[in-house]
C-alpha cells in the first residue's frame, strides 16, 4: 500500500493533470460535451499505455544503450525537478513545447488526446524516466501489480480531472490553478532532488 500510495503521488506530482485543465479548456472549447468526454478518455488511455510501456520496456532500452540507473536518476532528477521549477515559475507549459504557434496548429487537428495531451504535456521525459527508476529498484510481483495500479488510478484520475476540466475551471478559476499548481510543483522539485541524491550516494557506496 506504501508502494502504491508513493509512486502515485510522485506520478501525480510529475504529470500534473491540473495544469493540464486550462489547456484542455482552450482547445476543447468548440467541441460538444460528447467529445470532449472522448478525448479526456482516449488521453488516459494513451497515457496509461505510454507509462506502461516505459515502465516494462525501459530497462531494455538502458541496457542497449549502456545507460546505468545512477545516471538515470540524476538524469531523471534533473528533468523533474526543472519541472517542478516550471510550475513555480507559471512556465510549465513553454517547457513542454505549447506555444501560441503549436496552439494554433492543434486547433486544426481532427484528434488530439495522443498529441500535445497525452505526450508531452502528460507523459513526458520526467514521468519515464521516473518509472524506469522505480522498475529498477521495485521488480517483485507484489511490487509490479503495486505499480501497475498506482498507474492505473493516476490515469483514471486523468480522465475524470479532464472530464470536468470545463468545470473545474470555472470553479477554481485561473488563480486557483495556478495556486495548485504551484503547490505541485514544490513536491515535485523534492521528487527530483530525492532522486539526485539517491544516485549520488550510491555512487560514493560503490567507490
Amino acid at each position: 500500500m506504501e508502494l502504491f500510495i508513493y509512486l502515485f503521488v510522485a506520478l501525480f506530482s510529475v504529470l500534473n493533470p491540473i495544469g493540464t485543465v486550462p489547456i484542455f479548456v482552450g482547445l476543447t472549447q468548440n467541441d460538444t460535451k460528447t467529445e470532449r468526454s472522448r478525448i479526456s478518455l482516449w488521453t488516459s488511455i494513451n497515457v496509461f499505455i505510454i507509462l506502461i510501456i516505459s515502465f516494462f520496456i525501459g530497462q531494455y532500452v538502458l541496457s542497449f544503450f549502456g545507460i546505468t540507473i545512477n545516471a538515470l536518476r540524476i538524469t531523471g532528477g534533473i528533468i523533474i525537478t526543472s519541472s517542478g521549477f516550471s510550475l513555480l515559475n507559471g512556465k510549465f507549459n513553454k517547457n513542454k513545447g505549447i506555444n501560441k504557434k503549436v496552439e494554433q496548429e492543434i486547433k486544426v487537428r481532427n484528434d488530439i488526446a495522443l498529441t500535445p495531451l497525452a505526450m508531452p504535456m502528460l507523459a513526458g521525459p520526467g514521468s519515464i524516466s521516473l518509472l524506469i527508476t522505480f522498475y529498477q529498484e521495485h521488480h517483485s510481483s507484489n511490487d509490479i501489480i503495486a505499480s501497475c495500479l498506482a498507474i492505473l488510478a493516476v490515469s483514471l484520475i486523468i480522465y475524470l480531472m479532464l472530464k470536468s476540466a470545463h468545470y473545474l475551471s470555472k470553479i477554481l478559476g485561473t488563480s486557483g490553478i495556478v495556486a495548485i499548481s504551484r503547490i505541485i510543483g514544490f513536491l515535485t522539485i523534492a521528487i527530483g532532488v530525492q532522486y539526485i541524491i539517491s544516485a549520488i550516494l550510491s555512487i560514493i557506496r560503490g567507490i
